[in-house]
């Protein structure tokens, strides 16, 4: 737990780890503290931003977009490794994320799975977004990851913390997958180098990978819920292990797998139903797609996860 640093403080720590550092006239006073706390901060988080190009960068995360007003982080770093500071202060990057993340990464210990969404996280965390499309294709040039590092180095080192204290969009918010696309180093990665930067040990590596758990009781509410919800909202990540076995089996498209419990979901678990031997409750209805304990722990055993209730 920490104070912030004072806006002078934090653009001096950037520039004093070897960071180009580009101001805006007016950052340290472009925050969105009007809607909440900004502090204790625990942490820095690391976005792409879905933009290609400086100026389309910068200004989008400066000034927001239709659907969500600016600053979206503290600092945008751009493909050529430039900083460029935006805003200071609350900054609408973060969103509601897990409350065990939160409580992991204020420990340095190992990441959970991200699976809720409750605690604000544009409080507690420093932001920036890094230029990238987003789109799978879009690489990672060297000299922006050596910005990242150097920008979670820093900052943990201004505040005393280790690199356990730097986490991505995605190990924070359920459904998120930022930072990602080619060359982009796994997130316990960066960190090891950051640790290195900090002249520490690197953080201990995840342990052994274990069978995905999913609630019943949570699939069950999802399936009654996302299908009729505007977009693909994420009300429980456990959907993303189902939708991963339904792909295997054939029965869905791997666009799908996303967390969302929507129609493609919602028709594929009705598919598997019938596969097991189950109809709807008239004659010549498909089964419904909602989840029952029977068909799911025979994919579950099918498929290595656990179901609990």
């Amino acid at each position: 737990m920490a104070a912030p640093l004072t806006a002078t403080r934090f653009e001096d720590t950037l520039r004093a780890e070897g960071l180009t550092v580009v101001t805006y006239n007016g950052w340290e006073k472009n925050s969105r503290n009007h809607k909440g706390p900004w502090g204790p901060v625990h942490g820095v988080m690391i976005h792409h931003t879905v933009t290609a190009g400086t100026r389309a960068t910068v200004d989008m995360c400066r000034n927001g977009h239709s659907s969500l007003p600016g600053p979206l982080c503290h600092g945008a770093i751009t493909k050529d490794g430039t900083v460029h500071l935006v805003g200071y202060g609350r900054a609408n990057h973060a969103g509601l994320g897990d409350p065990q993340v939160l409580r992991a990464v204020i420990a340095e210990s190992t990441l959970p799975v991200d699976d809720e969404a409750t605690v604000d996280g544009n409080r507690h965390f420093y932001g920036f977004e890094c230029e990238n499309l987003g789109d799978g294709e879009d690489p990672w040039p060297l000299a922006q990851l050596n910005a990242i590092e150097k920008v979670g180095a820093a900052l943990c080192r201004a505040h005393g913390w280790g690199a356990g204290s730097v986490i991505g969009h995605r190990e924070w918010q359920p459904g998120k997958p930022d930072p990602a696309g080619p060359g982009m180093p796994s997130m316990d990665t960066l960190r090891g180098r950051m640790a290195r930067l900090l002249d520490q040990e690197p953080p201990p590596p995840p342990p052994p990978p274990v069978r995905p758990v999913v609630s019943l009781s949570r699939l069950i509410a999802a399936a009654r819920t996302d299908p009729a919800r505007k977009g693909t909202p994420v009300s429980y990540a456990g959907t993303v292990v189902i939708e991963a076995a339904l792909v295997d089996e054939g029965l869905l498209s791997k666009t799908y797998q996303d967390g969302h419990y929507g129609m493609a979901t919602l028709a594929a678990m009705s598919l598997w139903q019938e596969r097991c031997g189950f109809r709807g409750r008239q004659p010549g209805q498909a089964a419904d797609g909602i989840p029952g304990r029977t068909s799911l722990t025979r994919l579950a055993t099918k498929h290595a996860f656990i179901i609990t209730a």
